[in-house]
């Protein structure tokens, strides 16, 4: 029997959700018991902050938390600061409190904390599979801070299913029956909560719970699934991979997002392994909302059921894109487009990503792809200094990861590619970037590399 459009799981209950490195293959009525039996364990009227790094205790976690009735508490960044500020903001809301789950100690706040452990048992009395009301908010999910401090937004309950109807329909994920999904990413970030988790709750898709973050774990995890098989992965992860050259099974397809995947990695991706490289357009704020494969078009297409609409900015600047969809406040995005349709756009960048200087304009991301399309360069970015305007002298910043390149053969081949005006004042060469576990540069990190290399 099919579940109803709103109930905790759209999935029968021998379906496979996921499967972990012993073997085990997790199905949807034992998940259910045993996130009924954690649910049993949360205090009442908490928010729940879900620090389980495994994704099977996530998932048994976020779960537990929406049988309570209780609002999970979402953030990337594990930092003690960052937690100890988040939980400070939601004991100053409307919850009683936060209590954490973790399948190791705590961080060493003032709060509760429960032990998840990340197992299912097999023959546990059946549960039964709740309808949860679709305008329930039952997450709060904080930006990466990649452009500032992180910014809480809140989830409903019919947001996130509408967009996993709409994810399984838009990469066909019931076509050939189910899939086996390897993710590279966290699932306490945006991405990897749609794709590693609330794909598995609501489409024909069995996920991979054990290690996956280095080249040699992403093989062995997609050789331990069935086909078909997908990689839900980062750009920086996906370079790593190819970099490597270790085999792999057959692929269905690939899935990146979390930074702007080059054409040329799409190109040499498909290549290498013999499928379609798709890639996925999304806010914290608005979830998924847009893919493409970019070896075919650089036109990005609307997830079925969401509209776009032209705010527009200045002529320069292009258009702020509004995106409306059910179960959600419409939302005008950080991004400047060209409107095409309703359901179409291009990309043009961050609106807060173009600079000034002399009369001209730059977009400091389309200079970062200059950069990192230079040969021996295995990673880098350009960052402008808070001064950039007001003072004269002020120029561009550039990081750089190339061990085989000297930093003046980088600024000559840049030299050759961009105008004068937007060379920054020298090339900083770095043993790595300070990205975090998802690939991103949060700003705080860029700028701590600033003043540490003299050049705020």
């Amino acid at each position: 029997m099919t579940a109803p459009p709103f109930a905790l799981l759209q999935r029968g209950p021998e379906a496979a959700l996921f499967q972990t490195p012993e073997g085990q293959v997790v199905r949807a009525g034992a998940f259910l018991a045993a996130a009924a039996r954690l649910a049993q364990r949360l205090p009442p009227g908490v928010a729940v902050l879900n620090l389980c790094e495994q994704r099977l205790g996530f998932a048994l976690g976020f779960a537990a938390a929406l049988l309570r009735g209780q609002l999970s508490l979402l953030s990337a960044d594990r930092s003690p600061a960052r937690l100890a500020a988040l939980v400070a903001q939601a004991q100053g809301g409307q919850t009683q409190g936060v209590v954490v789950l973790s399948e190791n100690a705590p961080p060493a706040l003032i709060h509760a904390s429960i032990h998840v452990e990340p197992r299912v048992c097999e023959g546990a009395r059946a549960v039964e599979n709740p309808v949860i009301p679709p305008e329930r908010v039952v997450a709060r999910v904080f930006t990466s801070g990649s452009t500032g401090a992180p910014v809480p937004h809140e989830k409903t309950w019919g947001a996130l299913t509408t967009r996993s109807a709409a994810a399984c329909a838009r990469f066909g994920l019931a076509a050939d029956g189910p899939v086996s999904i390897v993710g590279t990413v966290p699932a306490q970030h945006m991405y990897g909560f749609e794709t590693t988790l609330l794909l598995a709750f609501h489409a024909p898709v069995s996920v991979w719970c054990g290690p996956a973050f280095y080249p040699r774990d992403i093989a062995a995890a997609l050789g331990a699934m069935p086909a078909p098989r997908m990689l839900v992965t980062t750009p920086l992860q996906l370079r790593a991979l190819l970099d490597a050259a270790i085999a792999l099974p057959p692929l269905a397809g690939i899935i990146s997002a979390t930074a702007p995947l080059p054409l040329a990695l799409a190109e040499r991706a498909e290549a290498r392994w013999q499928t379609r490289v798709f890639e996925i357009f999304g806010a914290t704020e608005a979830g998924s909302i847009a893919s493409r494969a970019p070896s075919e078009s650089d036109i990005w297409q609307a997830y079925p059921g969401l509209s776009f609409a032209a705010e527009r900015a200045g002529a320069e600047d292009g258009c702020v894109l509004r995106v409306s969809g059910p179960f959600m406040a419409p939302v005008s995005l950080a991004d400047a487009v060209e409107w095409l349709s309703p359901e179409s756009f291009r990309l043009l960048g961050r609106r807060s990503d173009v600079v000034k200087l002399g009369g001209k304009r730059a977009s400091l991301a389309g200079l970062t792809r200059i950069l990192t399309a230079i040969e021996g360069v295995e990673d880098g970015i350009f960052i402008a200094p808070d001064d950039l305007d007001a003072a004269s002298n002020a120029r561009l910043i550039a990081f750089v990861v190339a061990p085989r390149r000297s930093a003046d053969d980088i600024l000559a081949a840049l030299r050759r590619e961009i105008d004068p005006l937007f060379l920054p004042r020298r090339v900083i060469r770095l043993q790595r970037l300070p990205r975090n576990e998802i690939g991103k540069l949060p700003q705080e990190n860029l700028m701590r590399l600033a003043v540490e290399n003299g050049e705020i």
